[in-house]
């Protein structure tokens, strides 16, 4: 796949994206079509094979459930969809994006994320389920400044 040429959809529908999630082991019972604001799919927008969201608060943002399914990986989509997210964090003055992973630590350092503390979270990403109770306290917590 050249990934130049993927097309982002905006705010997919949670039918369309529970079955990534779920295949990925990637939580879906915190989601809303609310949450779903800030959140983009490649692929055919009913059955989509990657997916990116953003939970917005104010210069801080969080990024959620970033998943490729099995039969594009290694293709640069995962890349494509957290370049996407950050320069539509830029767009809407973002400071900097968090986000907690158990199993793709490595990927994210390769775009620029750091792991940190997690005492250092800004208050308003400690109060977000997937901080406070979803993701395990064994998640790496990264970081990156726009």
């Amino acid at each position: 796949m050249n990934t130049t040429a993927l097309t982002f959809n905006a705010r997919p529908s949670l039918a369309s994206i529970t079955p990534l999630l779920e295949a990925a082991d990637l939580p879906t019972s915190d989601l809303t079509e609310s949450h779903l604001e800030h959140f983009f799919t490649c692929g055919p927008e009913r059955a989509p094979t990657g997916l990116v969201g953003l939970e917005i608060y104010g210069r801080d943002a969080l990024l959620r459930s970033l998943v490729v399914s099995a039969s594009e990986r290694t293709k640069g989509t995962g890349s494509a969809l957290v370049a996407h997210i950050e320069q539509y964090a830029c767009n809407r003055r973002v400071g900097s994006i968090y986000l907690l992973t158990t199993t793709a630590d490595r990927f994210f350092e390769r775009l620029g994320y750091k792991r940190i503390d997690r005492a250092l979270a800004p208050t308003s990403i400690q109060l977000t389920p997937e901080f406070s109770s979803i993701c395990p306290a064994s998640s790496a917590f990264m970081s990156k400044p726009l």
